[in-house]
Order: structure tokens, then sequence, then C-alpha cells
């Protein structure tokens, strides 16, 4: 029907005779003559309809926005001073001479111009429409090439796109599972992946060796900002391979994206180990572009006369931390507040600061509402150790560990964005060395990870001191974003056998839960290891969208709803008593 997109056009094709079809992007009459934008999800070409071709014209006439048509004519440059580099087609135009409305359409419930405010709701709601603009339309087509150039990456580097199961067992991974019920097996389930992680580890023992596939992934968590129910990530797991090669290849997967797509060196790597990443940035995924740092004064601040700092300063469970914010101390009160508003989402109690108005002047330079409860010697040594200059601002932070990193770690992105300090468009690096475990809300271990990650010691090691214990772990983290994480995994019977002890899972639930995994190990399975890259962010990244459900065609919202087809839905009685399925009223309802 069509010889060419819209957004193909170029001077290049001046003289010939092109079939366009698309929908009315815009309609303007100008002095008789009608122009029309015609957009496809290549672009916008402008169509000019001359009053000599009637029937064409009297066609025209009656077209409005969003109108679907079919237009046959010739492409000719534009005027001079009408061109529009802006652009791709802005230096030719295509004087139509056949105009047809494949379909009209009622007035759109939003306009699709770039200057149209219009709530994510609606948006949501009427998709087909919001994914129409050239915005949109823009992100998914360069999510598809940048999903192919990975598959070629893959490919040429021996790795086998293999899918695995979407229907598969319930596994304790840390977050909810989305149960299926069964209608053949009563009252058993099916659960959807939260990620393909033992099918690909069962690859590996197969003998597949390298495996990938870019993998639909279900998790059912609480309301979060920026998730998704349903997400997609890049899956990759090798055999024979530790994990240096395994980041370096990843590294060079990553380079190479960028530098086709976005025309970006990213330069080096570094490696930087979970605690110092914790120690000097409060995060596990550092961004780099903002140099602040968070300097640890609990030291200092041992025998001050002010419970906000002493308590935390002589508690183990606790930190007590300085940021400096060069020229900072423009900032004005209300600014601060603002801040201080900001810390309390990550459960800060308070935000004290320091303005360093004139350092050579002392105390008298200084302006804050704690300097009196602190002894001018430790002012002058806090001041010095983080090496505080004339205009500066500093806050501290000073609570439980956990509360203090995600706080103030959390506002020196936070200031450093909103006062213009990134220093590079550009910082990645691999977070190495983390903890094999962590301690719940009750005390109990759980793994950082998930139980198949390797620890980097031995199973004697391991059962001696499991708090301390590191993982082969590793992270690729650019811009403060995780792009993707993996390890090498375990690949042995006992050590895993270990692992799940430590957890508390016992011999019985283990076998129950994991025995096919465990079987497999028990069968000859090489060592191995692999990562997944979360491709809705990776591409939010690329194409500095705002949120992950700028990149994805059909996202949820928030609550985990569809507002587009109205899922989650309710099904008939009939359907739920096939599945021996009852709906419990709750006294509210």
């Amino acid at each position: 029907m069509r010889s060419h997109y819209c957004g193909e056009l170029n001077e290049q094709h001046v003289g010939q005779e092109v079939v366009l079809c698309g929908w009315a992007h815009r309609r303007r009459d100008h002095g008789g003559v009608i122009f029309i934008d015609l957009r496809d999800r290549e672009g916008i070409a402008q169509i000019v309809i001359d009053p000599d071709t009637v029937e064409a014209f009297a066609t025209a006439e009656g077209v409005r926005n969003e109108f679907v048509l079919k237009l046959t004519g010739i492409v000719r440059p534009r005027p001079e001073g009408t061109t529009n580099d802006v652009m791709g087609t802005g230096r030719i135009e295509v004087l139509g001479k056949q105009l047809e409305v494949l379909n009209a359409a009622k007035t759109p419930p939003f306009q699709l111009d770039e200057h149209a405010e219009v709530g994510e709701d609606i948006r949501l709601r009427y998709r087909y429409i919001d994914l129409r603009r050239p915005e949109m339309a823009d992100r998914l087509r360069f999510r598809s090439k940048v999903s192919n150039s990975i598959r070629n990456f893959l490919d040429d580097n021996g790795f086998l796109d293999i899918e695995t199961p979407l229907l598969t067992k319930a596994t304790p991974e840390g977050a909810r599972d989305y149960l299926v019920p069964s209608r053949t097996h009563q009252g058993r389930f099916f659960a959807l992946p939260q990620s393909p992680q033992l099918f690909k580890q069962i690859l590996m023992a197969a003998g597949m060796d390298r495996y990938y596939q870019i993998a639909k992934c279900f998790r059912d968590e609480d309301l979060r900002a920026d998730r998704q129910p349903e997400f997609t990530q890049i899956d990759i797991e090798t055999s024979f391979m530790n994990e240096e090669q395994i980041m370096g290849m990843s590294e060079a997967m990553i380079r190479e994206v960028f530098k086709k797509h976005l025309d970006v060196d990213l330069g080096d790597f570094p490696r930087m180990t979970f605690e110092e990443a914790m120690r000097r940035y409060g995060s596990d995924k550092p961004d780099l572009r903002i140099d602040m740092e968070l300097i640890d004064i609990a030291d200092l601040m041992q025998e001050v006369d002010f419970k906000v700092f002493n308590g935390p300063a002589n508690d183990p469970a606790s930190r007590v931390v300085a940021l400096r914010v060069p020229e900072g101390a423009r900032l004005s009160r209300k600014e601060i507040d603002e801040y201080t508003k900001y810390v309390s989402i990550y459960g800060a109690k308070g935000l004290a600061w320091i303005k360093v108005n004139d350092l050579d002047a002392g105390v008298e330079g200084l302006q804050s509402p704690i300097l009196k409860f602190m002894p001018e010697q430790v002012i002058k040594d806090v001041l010095a150790r983080i090496g505080a200059q004339t205009g500066d601002l500093v806050f501290f932070g000073a609570d439980k560990t956990k509360i203090v990193n995600e706080s103030i770690g959390a506002l020196r992105i936070k200031v450093g964005i909103d006062m213009n300090m990134l220093k590079k468009e550009w910082a990645p690096l691999w977070v190495i060395d983390f903890p094999m475990f962590e301690h719940d809300s009750e005390g109990n271990l759980t793994p950082l990870h998930h139980p198949f990650t390797a620890p980097s010691c031995s199973v004697e090691d391991l059962k001696k001191d499991p708090a301390n214990a590191l993982s082969r772990a590793y992270d690729m983290v650019l811009n403060g974003t995780e792009l993707g994480g993996g390890s090498i995994r375990i690949n042995k019977p006992s050590m895993q056998q270990s692992v799940f002890e430590i957890l508390g899972i016992e011999e019985e639930e283990a076998a129950e839960k994991f025995g096919f995994l465990l079987d497999a190990l028990a069968y000859g399975c090489p060592p191995h290891g692999g990562l997944a890259f979360g491709l809705d962010r990776l591409i939010m990244l690329m194409t500095d969208a705002n949120s992950i459900r700028e990149v994805i065609a059909f996202p949820k919202t928030q609550s985990a709803a569809c507002p587009l087809t109205d899922a989650p839905g309710l099904v008939s009685t009939k359907q739920l008593r096939e599945l021996n399925i009852q709906i419990r009223q709750t006294a509210k309802e």
C-alpha cells in the first residue's frame, strides 16, 4: 500500500512519486493551500495540497487530526526560507496528487504535539494514542534496535537464545510470586518466574555452555514509584568463565550498545567494593558523576554533650557522617528545610547543618542552630577533616547505619542534581565483594542477592562466620542506577546445602523446593555464572526518559493496574468453581 515511510524521505527522493500512509498530525489552511503533516512511526512529512487537484483538495478540507490517510504525490524541495532543519524531512515536502481517507477519527482526548501536558492516567488509558506521539514511537523503535544489537552481540559470542518456562514453581526469592491456579491439578499452583535463575543454571548442567534470553519476569511487589509487576531482563549465563571474564564480556556488550546507538564512549568501568561504596556514598549503586562523599566523624562526636550526635557515635550499629556541599552556603533556610523534609522519607529524624560563611573567622564565621551544643575544637576538627572551605554548607547524619546511608546517600544525589554538580554525562562502575547475607528486621540472615550465589570462601569458613562472608557477586552501575547484577553460582551440592542450612531451610524443605536443582548439581554441574540486565532501565537511561513506564509499550500504573484493559479484573463464579477457588469477603467489603 505504501512505497515509503514518511520519516524516510529526504532530498534524494526529489522528483519521485511516493505513496505514504499514516495519521494526520496537523492540518493547516494557508490562503487556499492546505498543508497536512502526515505522521507514521518513522517521522513526519509535510504534504501540500493545491486547489488545482480538485478531488484531493476537497478530501483535504475534511481531514482532521488523527485521520488515517493514504497519499500519493511527488517529492519536491521546500521553497527557500521555509526549510526546517529540526525535522529529518525538513528540506522536502510532498505535492499531493491523490488523497484517500482510510479511516476517520474522533477528536482525540489529548493533543499529540510536544507541547501537550497530559496526566499519566489519561495517557495510559488511551495508550494506543499516546504511542503515536513521535517521542514515544522513537523510544520504542530505539528499544527494538538496542535489543537487536544485544542479540547480535551475544549470538556472535557463541550464546544460544533458549526460552525457559513461564509456568513454574513458587520459590522463596525475596519478593512475592504471581500464582496461577491449576485447573487440572486441584489445589496446586504454578508461579510466574521472578527470573529464569534456576532454569538457566539447569541449562549449564545440561551442557548448553552459553545461554541468553530477553525474558519477561514478574514480581508482585508492594507499591514502588518506578517498578513494574512485569518487566524485561537480558538474562545471561555461561560456564567455565570466572567473574572477571563475565564482567569483561558484559562490559564489552554495553560499550558496544552505547557506541553504536548514542556514539558514546563509556570509558573505564572502575571496580569498587560494596564496603567502599557504602562508606563513601551510602549506596551500593553510587552515582560517580557527583564528587561529594560521606565522611565518618563518629570518633569526633563521642564526647560531645549533644545526644543527637553522641548517642549514635557510641553505638556500633549506628553512624555519624558529614556531607560537604561546595558553595552550598548560598542555599536559603527554606531550601534547607525542604531537604530536611526529603531525608525524612528515609527515616531521618532531622537534618543538622552548618554554613561556612568565613572559614578564617573561626566559629564566628559559621552559621548553624547546633553550634551552641558543640565544643569549638570539635567543630574545627570536623571542618578540617572534611576539607571545608568558605562558602560551603555541611550536612550531618546521625542515626542507625541503614538510615544514615539511605537518607544522606539520597541527599547527596538530590543536592548534586539540584545544584548542577554533575561532572560528567556518564559514570559506569562495577560494585563487587558483596556480603553473602544481611540481617532482616527479625535478626535472621537472608541472602543479599539470592541463595544460589557462590561465597568467596570454603564451606567450613562459611559455616564458621556466615555473617561476614563475602560473595562472588557483581553489579554494573551507571549514573546511580543498577543496570545489571549477577554472580558466580554454587555448582556443588555440599555448598548449596550449607547455604540453605544457614538460611534456615531444612533438608526436607530444600529437597521439596529445590530438589531438581540439587540433583542437577550432583550429576556433574560445571562452574558457571552470569548476570541479568534490566532492559527497561537501560533504555530509560539511554533515552533520558523520566520513568521506565516511558519506554514500555503497555506499562502498569504504580498500583500495578492497567488503565487500558482495566486489569486486574473480576472473573466469573464458574471459572472460580472450576479452579476450586472461593473468594473470601473482608469485613470492609
